[in-house]
């Protein structure tokens, strides 16, 4: 069975800016895709929160293009169906954390997949579901998800 990683906005983030280390953990993971050595999921959500981070520092037109690029990589888009929209809310509701990111954790869950992110807010969720966290680039470089 391929190992099942759910990617957040801090992770797709840190590989656009090419932030490292944690872009090139990203791209690894992404190539090992196209190998079909492993499954790369997305919540929507999260890819909408990408959207408008990138809208905001680049102009709509970059947030599109990327959006486009990020279709065209070995990463199956999750639907923000009903039942995620609860799973989530559930997520958000027990713990402080985004509203984004609660979609990240409750993809998670369901897939009983692996979040990769650099978010320190969710460090929270450890025993709740697994996740590896991205190192952070070095003080005063700049941060992925901080828009």
């Amino acid at each position: 069975m391929k190992d099942i990683f759910i990617l957040d906005s801090w992770a797709i983030l840190a590989l656009l800016y090419a932030e490292n280390p944690a872009a090139s953990r990203v791209e690894q993971l992404v190539h090992q895709a196209s190998a079909n050595a492993n499954v790369l999921l997305l919540p929507t959500i999260n890819l909408g929160e990408v959207f408008y981070i990138l809208g905001r520092r680049q102009g709509q037109d970059a947030a599109e293009a990327v959006v486009a690029h990020c279709k065209q990589l070995p990463i199956r888009l999750l639907q923000a169906t009903e039942q995620r929209i609860l799973a989530a809310a559930r997520y958000k509701m027990r713990f402080a954390i985004s509203y984004a990111d609660a979609f990240a954790a409750a993809a998670a869950a369901e897939f009983a997949g692996t979040l990769v992110t650099g978010e320190p807010e969710l460090q929270q969720l450890h025993g709740d579901v697994k996740i590896e966290f991205l190192p952070r680039v070095s003080p005063g470089a700049g941060n992925a998800g901080n828009p």
